[in-house]
């Protein structure tokens, strides 16, 4: 497929997929016009650096832990100290951007219900808008 439709379909406009493609977190293939050609398996890679990037995950760390997931699903993990360090140094960032999700995440539920729109929390939680 195109990159217009990984983009249609990751909802991740075009410009984003190629940065993607430029930090190294996605290969894409060229077909003969020069035109990117993307599988099923880009897809959810796109999918599943948007979410990191959406997380506050940066895309050093992404390129990282994409290596570790793929070593980890191949059962062949290894890593290397440097690589552990970095690891390590972005774990306490990781925990505090936790902590104040889950803290902003509370709040919200906590004024929800404790208004007329007390309903909107349960849609929510059910995938609702």
């Amino acid at each position: 497929m195109r990159i217009g439709e990984v983009a249609r379909r990751t909802g991740v406009a075009p410009r984003l997929v190629r940065y993607y493609e430029q930090q190294g977190l996605l290969l894409a293939e060229r077909a003969a016009n020069g035109y990117r050609t993307y599988t099923e398996d880009d897809v959810e890679r796109v999918s599943r650096v948007a979410s990191m990037v959406r997380a506050g995950i940066p895309t050093r760390l992404i390129r990282v832990l994409l290596d570790m997931e793929e070593a980890v699903a191949q059962e062949h993990p290894a890593c290397p100290r440097t690589v552990a360090e970095l690891l390590a140094s972005e774990l306490g960032g990781i925990e505090d951007r936790i902590a104040c999700l889950t803290r902003s995440r509370d709040t919200i539920r906590e004024v929800l219900a404790r208004t007329e729109h007390a309903a909107l929390v349960s849609e929510a939680a059910d995938g609702g808008s």
